[in-house]
């Protein structure tokens, strides 16, 4: 690799945010975690949570890298992403992941692999979904925004989702403090979606990304014992009814390529495959 020093590098600020805008919002679906991100807070890396590397050709912005507790290589190409993973190479690793499209994520980790690895596991394909219509199939009518009443019937399914989704569970390390905040957060917002009966939840998820274009659907979940029913569908139909409504005109979401049923269960709420992202997790 070559000299930090040389590097085209920089670490953008407010200054940048319509540039910066302009690149994400090229391909609103893919970059809504990110834009999310940068449409509530900016570009200041303090109140960003994170640093906005920016790669310029030509005098002009062309690509981007997010860098906090994801880093997430956006509108890269391969000299971008040699320019990236330089930068992360030098400072060291400071996220839990790696994501995002296929082919920057895939070059981006091969450089780093000789210095951060090994990962604890590998997504090599997660398609990327979308859609911007009705769902065609039935909504599920029990199926509501939950509220802070509901926190802790909610709680345990969303860490249950996020054990069996990542292999460890949220509460790890600092005892849940963050991820309990997350959760409540989403759900003051109207981001967070479950069915209810008799005190369990039968189906959830939430909406953990938002952008004036899309948003992004995470943490979809059903019992286990409940799987095969139909719940996902029915429920996923009524999450997609209501963001459409009131949240954003695309509604999105990834999920692995191995996951057969999942896949199969948003093509029948309508969700089509718009791309596919790969994520290396620590």
């Amino acid at each position: 690799m070559r000299m930090l020093g040389s590097l085209p590098v920089r670490v953008l600020d407010d200054r940048h945010r319509d540039e910066v805008l302009a690149i994400l919002d090229a391909d609103p679906v893919s970059n809504v975690f990110v834009g999310s991100r940068v449409h509530a807070a900016g570009l200041d890396p303090r109140r960003l949570g994170a640093q906005m590397w920016g790669y310029p050709r030509d005098g002009r912005l062309t690509a981007l890298c997010y860098s906090g507790a994801n880093l997430i290589p956006i509108a890269a190409g391969p000299e971008a992403v040699r320019a990236f993973a330089e930068r992360a190479q030098a400072q060291g690793r400071r996220c839990s992941s790696i994501v995002g499209p296929v082919d920057a994520v895939g070059e981006l980790w091969d450089f780093l692999a000789p210095y951060w690895g090994p990962p604890r596991a590998v997504r090599s394909v997660q398609p990327v979904m979308a859609t911007s219509a009705g769902p065609p199939v039935p909504a599920d009518p029990w199926v509501r925004r939950v509220g802070m009443d509901d926190f802790d019937v909610v709680y345990p399914a969303c860490v249950a989702m996020f054990t069996e989704e990542v292999g460890v569970s949220p509460n790890v390390g600092d005892g849940g403090v963050l991820y309990r905040a997350r959760v409540a957060e989403l759900i003051r917002a109207g981001r967070a979606f479950a069915r209810i009966e008799d005190g369990r939840v039968m189906f959830k998820a939430e909406v953990g990304a938002v952008t004036p274009r899309a948003c992004q659907v995470q943490g979809v979940w059903v019992p286990p014992d409940l799987r095969g029913r139909g719940l996902s569908v029915a429920g996923m139909a009524a999450l997609v009814q209501e963001s459409l409504r009131s949240i954003a005109p695309t509604v999105s979401l990834y999920v692995n390529d191995y996951n057969t049923r999942a896949r199969a269960a948003y093509r029948r709420v309508g969700f089509a495959e718009t791309g596919a992202f790969m994520s290396v997790l620590f």
